[in-house]
């Protein structure tokens, strides 16, 4: 039998003083209703009532357990109301863990729309390269680039990476003309750290792929930090296109090998497979997904 289920009955039972009165307010028989008592009292190995012919009464031990089903019974309902009101409003606490660079340069928008839509949820954002446990890191939602693996996760598509190549215009006056991928190799690379070998550069030629052992001048699990490198000119680096769009347009770093089809990596939002997520999850990948594919 259910515990929870036997202790709400025991407390009717108790403020009603009848077991026929406690079946008919829970729609059941007056045997049922005995029947979950009785299991209750041969779990916690103590009478809890005093039977007599017309009428029942609370043994010593049921009014101790009374107090203790009672403080029960209403945490737990007090529970499911909050659990049931979070299914339906938006609100609480949403937890992210998102890539550095796009935590600033791609999600502060719209997350900042999400909040002056929703003003009762807050946001506790974790800023990490790395991939992290969902349930061990008690994370909502995680973004990442990366084909996914099946993990039992569920996961929703946000946007394709695409990568490029790039310098700064002093590096390039200072260093050989870069022409085809085989140059690379006499060149400073700046490497991403958490790429699986960080040396190792793939280029599509159309026909096949391509892969470059780079010499790293600069290896870092920091995007950022790898860009600003190469603006002041220590390298060749390679990131998301998005990353890098104002400086190219500026003229702070310059395309390199633009003849070689550009790799993509699709950027996904990863969380937990539940039946019942809280709304402000479902809203938020619901609205975050409609933002980039916008």
């Amino acid at each position: 039998m259910d515990k929870f289920d036997c202790l709400k009955v025991f407390t009717r039972v108790a403020h009603l003083g009848s077991f026929t009165a406690a079946a008919n307010e829970f729609n059941t028989t007056q045997s049922a209703v005995s029947k979950k008592i009785a299991w209750l009292e041969k779990q916690v190995g103590v009478s809890l009532f005093y039977r007599h012919a017309r009428a029942i009464s609370l043994t010593e031990s049921g009014q101790q357990y009374l107090g203790l089903a009672l403080n029960i019974t209403h945490e737990m309902d007090c529970f499911e109301s909050n659990l049931r009101q979070e299914q339906a409003t938006i609100s609480g606490v949403l937890k992210l863990s998102v890539p550095s660079a796009f935590s600033t340069q791609l999600l502060s928008q719209p997350l900042n729309q999400f909040l002056n839509l929703h003003p009762q949820v807050t946001v506790d954002v974790s800023v990490s390269d790395k991939f992290v446990d969902l349930l061990e890191g008690n994370i909502d939602i995680a973004i990442r680039a990366a084909y996914l693996k099946d993990s039992g996760l569920k996961a929703k598509w946000l946007l394709d990476n695409e990568l490029v190549y790039f310098a700064s215009p002093y590096y390039l006056k200072t260093t050989p003309a870069i022409i085809d991928i085989d140059d690379l190799r006499q060149h400073k690379c700046l490497t991403y750290s958490l790429s699986t070998p960080s040396n190792l550069w793939r280029f599509n030629t159309g026909k096949e792929v391509v892969k470059i052992k780079v010499n790293e001048q600069i290896r870092s699990d920091n995007p950022e930090m790898l860009v600003q490198m190469a603006k002041l000119g220590q390298g060749i680096a390679a990131m998301p296109r998005w990353m890098v769009e104002q400086e190219l347009q500026s003229g702070t770093l310059i395309l390199l090998l633009t003849q070689y089809q550009t790799q993509k990596l699709p950027m996904y939002m990863v969380y937990k497979d539940a039946e019942q997520q809280p709304q402000r999850i479902r809203a938020f990948i619901d609205f975050l997904a409609d933002y980039f594919n916008s």
